[in-house]
C-alpha cells in the first residue's frame, strides 16, 4: 500500500509536469510555429492566451467537480482530453486549429491539475510525509516551468515544432494506466451536495473573462475603456459568485473555506509571490536575448542552476525544514531569497556578465524550492478532507491568475519605460535594460508585500504543532 501511494505521487507528479511545460515550452517555438502556419503577430499571441483563460478560468470548477463526482474520475478525465488535445495540436494544419487544441489542453489541464493536491493530501495523511509529498509534487512544476525552454529549444531545433505537443502523447498515455491502476476509487459527496450551476456559470465567467482582460492589457493598455470596461464586468461577476455562494443552499464553494486563515492567507501570499516570480522566467529570459544576443537554446541552459537549485531544495530540503521550523517560517526565509534575488537583478547592466552578474541571482531563485512546498501545505492545512478538490483548485486558481497578472503589470510597465528611455536618447539595449530594472524593482515590492501576508496572517498548521509536541516528549 506505502509504495502505490508513492507510485501515485508519480502519476500525479507527472501529470503537473505536463501541465507546466505546456505553459512554456511553446515560447521558443513561436517563431517556427508562426513561419509553417501564417499566423499573424495577433494570432501568434492566442497560443499562449487561450490555453491560460482555458486553464485558469476552469480551475476552481473543475477542483469542486472534483469532490463531488469523484476526484479520480476528474483526473483520468483531465488527462484524455490533454492527450487528445496534445495530438490534435500536433496534428494542426492552420491556425485555427492549433487554437483549438491549445484551448482543449487548457481545459483538460484544468480538469486534472485542479483536484491533484486534493487527491495528494488524502493519499497522505501523516504530516511528515505529507509535507514530503508535496515537496516533491512542487520540485516537478518548479523544475518544468525552467527546462520548458530548453526542452522547446532542442525538439524544436532537432525535430519540429509539432514535438512539443506529440511529446505528451505517449506521457498521457502511460499516465492514464498507470492512475487506473494505482489511484484510489472514490465517489465523491454527490453532486446534490453542491451542484451549483448558477455559481459555476458565473465564477467561470467571471475567472475566465478576468484573465482575457489581463493578458490583453499589453496590446490595450490599463486605462484603455476596453481594460476598465471588461475588468469592471469580470469583477461584477466574481461580486455575483460570492453573494451567490452565501445564499445558496448548495454552493459550488463554500465560504467556510476562506476562513481558515492559512488557506485565505496562502492563496493571497502565492498570488502575490507568482506575480513576482514569474518575471523571472518570463524578463531574464527576454533579456538574455534581448539585449545579451543568446540564443533560445542557451537562454534555456543559462537557466539551468536556477531549474537544478529549486528542484534539489524541493526535493531534498524544504521537507526537512517544514518537519524542523514549519512551513511558515520556511516559507519566509525563501522569500528573502527571491527579493535579494530581484534586487539584485534591478542593477543588471547591459554588458552584465553571466558568472558575475547573472549566476548568483539563478542561485538565490533556488528559493522558490522552499516557496512553492510551504505555500502548498499551509493552502491545503486549513480545508477539510470533504473540501480538499476545490481547495486545491482554489490554489491552483490563485497560482495561475498570479502568473497572468505578473506578466500583464511587468511586460508592460517594462514597456512603458523603455520607451520613454528611447524617447530620451538611450539606445536599443540601454532602454531595454532600464525598463527590465523597473519591472525587476517592482516584482520584488510584490514579493515584499507576500511576506508581509507570511508575517501577519499566516499560523502554524495545528498538526505540525502537535509533530512538534510529539517530538518534544520523545
Amino acid at each position: 500500500m506505502k509504495s502505490s501511494r508513492w507510485t501515485a505521487l508519480g502519476v500525479l507528479s507527472a501529470t503537473g509536469l505536463m501541465t507546466v511545460l505546456d505553459g512554456s515550452i511553446v515560447t521558443v517555438a513561436l517563431p517556427a510555429i508562426q513561419r509553417d502556419l501564417g499566423f499573424s503577430p495577433a494570432g501568434l499571441s492566442w497560443l499562449m492566451n487561450a490555453y491560460l483563460i482555458a486553464f485558469g478560468g476552469l480551475l476552481l470548477l473543475s477542483g469542486r467537480l472534483g469532490d463531488l463526482i469523484g476526484r479520480r474520475a476528474m483526473f483520468l478525465a483531465g488527462n484524455v482530453v490533454f492527450t487528445a488535445a496534445s495530438l490534435l495540436a500536433g496534428a494542426a494544419t492552420g491556425p485555427g486549429m492549433l487554437i483549438t487544441a491549445r484551448f482543449l489542453q487548457g481545459v483538460g489541464s484544468a480538469l486534472a491539475s485542479a483536484v491533484v493536491l486534493g487527491i495528494l493530501v488524502t493519499l497522505f495523511t501523516e504530516t511528515r510525509e505529507r509535507v514530503k509529498a508535496i515537496a516533491i509534487f512542487s520540485t516537478t512544476g518548479a523544475v518544468g516551468a525552467s527546462l520548458g525552454q530548453v526542452l522547446g529549444g532542442v525538439l524544436t531545433d532537432l525535430l519540429s515544432w509539432p514535438w512539443i505537443f506529440f511529446i505528451n502523447v505517449p506521457i498521457g498515455v502511460v499516465t492514464i494506466a498507470l492512475a487506473v491502476r494505482v489511484l484510489p476509487a472514490e465517489r465523491g459527496i454527490g453532486l446534490a451536495a453542491g451542484a451549483d450551476v448558477a455559481g459555476a456559470a458565473l465564477v467561470t465567467a467571471g475567472l475566465m473573462l478576468g484573465i482575457y482582460t489581463v493578458v490583453k492589457v499589453e496590446e490595450y493598455g490599463w486605462l484603455a475603456t476596453h481594460t476598465l470596461g471588461l475588468g469592471a464586468v469580470s469583477l461584477a461577476l466574481l461580486a455575483a459568485f460570492f453573494v451567490r455562494q452565501a445564499t445558496a443552499k448548495a454552493p459550488l464553494m463554500p465560504l467556510r473555506v476562506l476562513r481558515s486563515r492559512n488557506v485565505a492567507g496562502a492563496n493571497l501570499a502565492q498570488m502575490l509571490a507568482l506575480s513576482g516570480m514569474f518575471a523571472f522566467q518570463v524578463l531574464v529570459a527576454l533579456y538574455m536575448q534581448q539585449v545579451l544576443g543568446y540564443g533560445a537554446l542557451d537562454t534555456g541552459l543559462a537557466m539551468l542552476p536556477a531549474a537544478v537549485g529549486i528542484g534539489t531544495i524541493s526535493l531534498f530540503v524544504s521537507a526537512r525544514l517544514n518537519a524542523r521550523f514549519g512551513a511558515k517560517v520556511v516559507l519566509l526565509g525563501g522569500l528573502v531569497m527571491l527579493i535579494s534575488a530581484m534586487l539584485l537583478l534591478t542593477r543588471i547592466p547591459v554588458d552584465a556578465d553571466y558568472v558575475t552578474h547573472l549566476l548568483p541571482v539563478m542561485l538565490l531563485i533556488s528559493g522558490g524550492g522552499l516557496v512553492l512546498p510551504s505555500l502548498a501545505t499551509l493552502g491545503m492545512s486549513g480545508a477539510r478532507e470533504s473540501d480538499a478538490g476545490l481547495a486545491s483548485g482554489l490554489f491552483n486558481t490563485t497560482q495561475q491568475v498570479g502568473m497572468a497578472i505578473g506578466v500583464a503589470v511587468l511586460t508592460t510597465m517594462a514597456a512603458g519605460r523603455t520607451e520613454g528611455l528611447l524617447a530620451a536618447g538611450l539606445s536599443q539595449a540601454e532602454a531595454l535594460t532600464g525598463g527590465y530594472r523597473l519591472a525587476f524593482g517592482i516584482s520584488a515590492g510584490l514579493l515584499v508585500a507576500a511576506l508581509v501576508v507570511g508575517l501577519v496572517v499566516l499560523r502554524r498548521p495545528v498538526a505540525e504543532k502537535e509533530d512538534v509536541q510529539e517530538m518534544v516528549a520523545a
